[in-house]
């Protein structure tokens, strides 16, 4: 009844080479050891082999998958320094937009844009009159004050501002 090999199929717990393991492998030869081996076990392979092999490669090398060409890089970096993206949101309006202040260059232009985008009569604030719309553009600044547009200088805007508020005029007087 001796017929069944125990310690073939006899499962052991224990790390790769450890005496276990190499118990195992001594016992059956014939069996193909598909285990990689250790740094010192590669140490007694020749010198002929190791002039064969590359170093790995670095970090940079592997970085930027799929790979740009630099070209490519630079006229990406080239195209967001020419825009100035901020969001656009209306009081009643259930959506906000996307605005690229670049594209104007001047308050007015800005407010034609706007009117466009929006379907209603957007008017900057004047002293004399105030405002003469039913909508008054207001914008965040980079210190998070709400600010009118039109009482800094157009480039000083575009430099502060970080995102754009329609608003009905009424509310901004009283506020």
């Amino acid at each position: 009844m001796d017929l069944i090999n125990f310690e073939a199929t006899e499962l052991r717990l224990g790390l790769p080479g450890s005496k276990d393991d190499q118990t195992e492998t001594k016992a059956a030869p014939s069996s193909v050891n598909n285990k990689r081996s250790s740094p010192e076990m590669d140490s007694s392979v020749s010198d002929e082999n190791d002039s064969s092999r590359s170093p790995p490669p670095t970090k940079a090398q592997v970085v930027g998958w799929p790979p740009v060409r630099s070209y490519r890089k630079n006229i990406i970096q080239a195209k967001k320094t020419e825009t100035i993206y901020i969001k656009v949101s209306m009081d009643g309006a259930p959506y906000l937009r996307k605005v690229d202040l670049k594209l104007y260059t001047s308050y007015e232009e800005l407010m034609k844009g706007l009117q466009g985008m929006f379907k209603c009569n957007i008017g900057l604030y004047s002293e004399k009159e105030g405002y003469k719309s039913e909508f008054a553009p207001t914008y965040e600044d980079k210190d998070g004050d709400w600010m009118l547009v039109g009482d800094v200088p157009f480039d000083m805007f575009l430099t502060s501002c970080k995102r754009l508020r329609i608003m009905k005029s009424c509310e901004v007087i009283e506020s």
